[in-house]
């Protein structure tokens, strides 16, 4: 009969086989993907172009509310990854035509998803459709207002949002009523995403 060993810790007990900062660094990939994919532009000062970096994340910002508004709707956290792959490309197809500007068709979708979740409901009941509703309502009006105001109140303005909805992401991770809304990967990754975008854009210069 063979027997288990386990490495010691540098307190004298054992732990399971597999643990310590490598399968710790799996556990964080959502982390680690956004800082690798954010840390870049923060350390670059926004590529110098500080109403560029408004324009587009303001343009961008929408879609985050409206990927809460349609996990929400349909109930089914493991939707959001590919919910947020269906923004992109919309995303990037309207930047591409140049017929109507991005956030102009997010929030026009995000109106249309509070209305329809007002008269049909949602899964997770009135009280969380409220709450994503008047987030949705939040990060939306910072973008139409950062993008309507002038370019250095505008800069505050989107940046507020990208950092409040950082706060909201780590929201939906830690309190449990909230916890099915998105997948938790996608909350931990949005979150660090946020948070540094914010910094990015108080930075840009």
């Amino acid at each position: 009969m063979s027997v288990t060993t386990y490495p010691k810790t540098s307190a004298g007990r054992t732990r399971p086989a597999g643990t310590g900062p490598a399968r710790a660094l799996l556990r964080r990939w959502p982390t680690a993907l956004a800082l690798a994919l954010t840390l870049p532009g923060l350390f670059s000062g926004g590529g110098g172009d500080a109403g560029g970096a408004v324009d587009a994340f303001g343009e961008a910002l929408p879609l985050l509310p409206l990927l809460y508004l349609v996990v929400t709707r349909i109930g089914r956290p493991r939707w959001t990854w590919p919910v947020l792959g269906a923004g992109v490309a919309a995303m990037v197809s309207l930047r591409a035509t140049g017929v109507v500007a991005p956030s102009t068709v997010l929030v026009a979708a995000a109106l249309g998803l509070l209305l329809w979740g007002t008269v049909r409901g949602t899964p997770h009941g009135a009280a969380v459709s409220g709450l994503q509703s008047a987030g949705a309502v939040l990060f939306c009006g910072l973008a139409v207002a950062g993008l309507a105001a002038d370019p250095e109140l505008g800069r505050y303005l989107v940046a507020a949002g990208w950092f409040l909805h950082g706060v909201w992401d780590f929201v939906h991770l830690r309190v449990r009523r909230l916890e099915g809304v998105v997948a938790p990967t996608f909350a931990e990754w949005c979150g660090v995403v946020d948070v540094v975008i914010a910094a990015e854009l108080l930075f840009a210069h």
